[in-house]
């Protein structure tokens, strides 16, 4: 698929987006009811009301959108390409659902042409559900990697991914060793990294399936190529939290393992972080490492409710994650959807409920959008509409099924819309998604 660009081209239609955290600035978003969006050359060139487009540009024309909602791309900040044919796989905690079904179905991606058509279907579901940049789980197989960032280049993706490192506890036909795992990252960082829209994540799949020896590969990978990513699992189930400190006594908890490998940096991403002491909090802090919010996988697989207000507190940055196949939809707004809900279910366990702050509208979409590139320090490329930013965006129709249209009709202000759309959105209210400027063509 190859990539042109529109000179300029303007899009009316009614604009949101984020400048800031909405729970810091009062005044952190900015919505356009009646706005025009000019992009050229795949960048954001300007947002302003129509009024004023119409007064300094009287003769132009433009693509209407009158009456949808145009927002940024979403961001997915944990996610497994891979894992996507075993969605919905029934019945098990963590470390009893990864041998069940997880590594069964990573054994097919040694076959590259099956990597290949699962990367495909892949990404044509995100863009279907309005996701535009996503980190990425590859399999132990460097070709599935390739196969990956192939398809994301057709697409003109901003995609992060890696190959994952895997070197015991695991199936045979996944294993490699430290050396081969070093000697294989580095290759396809060398190969794929900043090439066009595309970026690499050293991916050490936990510490249980890593042996020391391979955790600090991993860390050499980060010294020598100080811009790429660390995506991993951290505290996801008390079982692999136990598990870890067994295997790695000498270390003072799950998150000190990281640590004694020189992973923790500020191009950290850490999955799930459910179950952390309070001396963790403070080392995620101290190295602003990110945090992947990924709330329909922990409910799915019973591993509990993350702490978002802790993170919040301690101004540690955060995305959510669908974690595609635990995680049970490829939907950002179904995953706000049940975010809403771990923060809601928190008061159950909380000495003092009150204390506790239900997750809001503004910020569920800051998180899926501006939040999200924050957490992977994509916010100079990506998140919202600033001139000179990266112009993939979506366009939702507020009206796409019966039931969101009257609960939108008896909404009176746009915190109420949003948070409707939050709870009853999916890919239907998805109308068009725009990679670059251009529409995509699934």
């Amino acid at each position: 698929m190859s990539t042109t660009f529109a000179q300029e081209k303007h899009i009316r239609a009614s604009f949101f987006h984020f400048m800031e955290d909405p729970n810091i600035e009062s005044e952190a978003y900015q919505f356009i009811e009646h706005g025009i969006l000019t992009v050229e050359n795949g960048k954001v060139k300007s947002l302003t009301t129509f009024e004023a487009f119409q007064t300094s540009h009287p003769d132009a024309t433009f693509e209407d959108y009158s009456g949808k909602l145009i927002m940024p791309g979403f961001v997915d900040t944990h996610i497994h390409y891979p894992q996507t044919e075993m969605i919905a796989a029934h019945g098990e905690e963590l470390l009893e659902w990864l041998n069940t079904y997880t590594f069964p179905t990573e054994i097919k991606f040694k076959d590259k042409n099956h990597a290949s058509e699962v990367a495909d279907f892949f990404l044509k579901q995100l863009l279907k559900n309005g996701t535009t940049t996503a980190l990425v789980f590859g399999t132990v197989h460097p070709q599935s990697v390739d196969a990956f960032f192939e398809k994301a280049k057709q697409f003109n993706l901003r995609m992060i991914c890696g190959k994952v490192m895997m070197d015991r506890n695991a199936p045979d036909e996944l294993l490699d060793t430290a050396k081969s795992s070093y000697e294989d990252s580095k290759k396809l960082i060398e190969k794929w990294h900043k090439k066009e829209r595309l970026l690499y994540a050293v991916t050490p799949r936990f510490a249980i399936t890593s042996s020391p020896e391979q955790l600090q590969e991993a860390g050499r990978l980060l010294k020598e190529f100080p811009d790429v990513y660390l995506h991993t699992h951290l505290s996801e189930n008390k079982a692999e939290v136990e598990f870890t400190k067994a295997l790695f006594p000498e270390s003072n908890g799950y998150l000190d393992v990281y640590q004694q490998a020189n992973l923790l940096q500020k191009r950290a991403v850490f999955a799930h972080a459910i179950h952390l002491e309070e001396d963790e909090w403070e080392q995620l802090k101290q190295h602003d490492c990110s945090l992947a919010f990924c709330p329909t996988s922990n409910l799915f697989l019973g591993s509990g409710l993350f702490n978002l207000q802790k993170a919040e507190e301690l101004n540690i940055r955060v995305g959510v994650g669908t974690d595609v196949g635990a995680g049970t939809s490829f939907s950002i707004l179904q995953t706000l959807n049940e975010a809403y809900k771990v923060t809601q279910l928190r008061k159950a366990y909380a000495k003092n409920p009150s204390d506790i702050k239900p997750l809001s509208a503004l910020k569920s979409f800051y998180l899926a959008t501006l939040g999200g590139a924050k957490a992977l320090h994509l916010d100079h490329a990506i998140g919202n509409f600033e001139t000179g930013k990266e112009a993939d965006f979506i366009v939702i129709d507020w009206k796409a099924t019966d039931l969101l249209k009257l609960r939108i009709e008896n909404s009176f202000t746009l915190e109420e819309k949003l948070f409707a759309l939050q709870i009853l959105g999916d890919d239907r209210v998805i109308e068009e998604t725009f990679i670059m400027g251009n529409p995509v063509k699934l």
